[in-house]
């Protein structure tokens, strides 16, 4: 026997479903307005020929890819989550932008690796132009449909809050002054009840004692249920409802702070068919990690194909300007303590390494990091190459290989991390490293070490795709202006 809360999740599930394929159309489509619009700029050959040419099973596989990443950048902006204690709608309308702008981007990108001559800029901008109006429409008429409904009472959840604390009251008042969230406050179970601040909380009323739960679900109506007394204190009788509720094919929701860290978040997951609660300190999942790393690949394979006559000039410049080798390679920790070799042009005398002990005292920067301005070490060619960035190129094949990441923090010399008082500091390992990051379009040598560090935390704990494509469009003014470059 389904029961009405289950029968509402399985509605629920089949019109997300419906909804994911709606935007895959709406990409679909606004891909073909955009080659339509664009082809008498494109080819001189007729429509139907023109089409067919781009109806080829190759072409075919490739827009099943562009299909599969754009519902990836879409899921990763939290488009179809569900955001009914959301109260501003300007929220989504900012994350459909995000996430057609991304997704717009991220085609461009694959059309540069295939060289298709068909992805213009023309193309990519009548795209977007299409795309993201109707994405946003289409999420905002289906917000405004389902909260209407609810206004109107249909489809609501009867609600029933363990506990009468500040955390349920909260709630309660939320339930109560926005309809559109669709749930209907049954009333309060707790042995304490807060008679003298009964008018002040509002018209509610406690249905039963923490021992009554079972017998009030028995004979009442009752979808949901949630948990708001202290997890800690009250182990046994939170375990004791849920196993009611679990009884009784209800939905439970229990609000902890029995596992909350300091910072980052903590999320009920499942780890060999054992239920675990899973503490993560950043901002990236699985999910998010997996749409980086393919994004990594295809930007820097790209790049690497563009700027190779660029890198093969520089390498003969080396060559032709100081003996030694083309390539510095050196030990660096990266993600979780991993040792890799980090490459960049030489921009130094070959002995360098063994001079540094002679200039540690020269030193001009705070923290366990080594930096001079004027340092002698550096060759005429390598100042040029250091102001531009131009050195950091081979770091490119690091992002490639997976030592690397395009944005994130900087890897630090093993002489550095070594250097570390602080435990905090090392938290920046728990992402992959970076080519650049906030402390790079922040003033990068400019910045004391303990800001540095302080700006690693703020992108580790804000991170998304929308920071990193921030990050990577600031970088381009900042290398053009050699902000704190050295």
């Amino acid at each position: 026997m389904i029961t009405r809360t289950q029968q509402y999740h399985l509605v629920r599930r089949y019109l997300m479903a419906g909804y994911k394929i709606y935007n895959l159309v709406v990409m679909t489509s606004a891909f073909l307005v955009a080659t339509l619009l664009t082809f008498s700029h494109t080819s001189s050959e007729s429509l139907h020929t023109f089409l067919k040419l781009r109806l080829e099973i190759g072409n075919f596989a490739l827009l099943m890819v562009l299909l599969a990443i754009w519902h990836m950048i879409f899921t990763s902006f939290q488009v179809y989550q569900s955001r009914r204690f959301e109260t501003l709608w300007l929220n989504e309308i900012i994350d459909v932008l995000k996430a057609t702008t991304v997704g717009t981007l991220a085609v461009g990108g694959l059309g540069l690796l295939f060289q298709m001559e068909m992805l213009t800029p023309l193309f990519l901008a009548i795209l977007w132009l299409v795309a993201t109006p109707v994405a946003i429409a289409s999420r905002l008429i289906m917000r405004y449909t389902l909260k209407g409904v609810r206004q109107l009472g249909h489809n609501l959840n009867h609600v029933l809050i363990v506990g009468t604390n500040s955390r349920a009251m909260e709630i309660a008042r939320r339930i109560e002054t926005r309809k559109g969230l669709g749930y209907h406050l049954v009333g309060f179970v707790d042995d304490i009840w807060w008679s003298s601040d009964v008018e002040e909380q509002g018209n509610y009323s406690r249905v039963a004692d923490l021992k009554g739960v079972a017998e009030y679900l028995k004979n009442h109506v009752v979808d949901e249920v949630i948990i708001c007394i202290p997890i800690k204190s009250l182990f046994d009788t939170s375990c004791h409802i849920m196993a009611q509720c679990e009884e009784q094919g209800i939905t439970v929701h229990a609000i902890t702070d029995a596992f909350k860290p300091k910072g980052g978040q903590s999320i009920a997951d499942d780890f060999e068919r054992n239920e675990v609660m899973t503490v993560n300190l950043g901002s990236l999942t699985f999910r998010y990690i997996i749409f980086k790393r393919l994004l990594d690949i295809l930007i820097s394979l790209a790049l690497l194909i563009v700027l190779a006559p660029l890198m093969l000039l520089i390498a003969g410049l080396i060559m032709f300007t100081s003996s030694g080798p083309i390539f510095f390679t050196q030990k660096r920790i990266g993600l979780n303590k991993r040792i890799f070799n980090l490459y960049k042009f030489r921009t130094m005398v070959t002995n360098a390494e063994e001079l540094m002990a002679e200039l540690e005292q020269r030193n001009e920067v705070t923290g366990p990091v080594f930096k001079i301005i004027n340092d002698p070490r550096i060759t005429p060619l390598g100042q040029f190459l250091r102001k531009t960035s131009l050195d950091e190129l081979p770091q490119l094949i690091n992002v490639l290989r997976g030592d690397m990441s395009l944005v994130g923090p900087r890897p630090l010399p093993l002489r550095d991390y070594d250097g570390f008082e602080q435990d905090w500091h090392r938290r920046r390992l728990s992402v992959p490293p970076g080519i650049t990051c906030l402390w790079q379009v922040q003033g990068r040598n400019s910045i004391p070490f303990e800001r540095w560090m302080e700006l690693d935390m703020e992108y580790i704990d804000h991170w998304s795709l929308w920071l990193d494509l921030k990050i990577i469009l600031k970088t381009i003014p900042a290398v053009f202006r050699g902000s704190g470059a050295s």
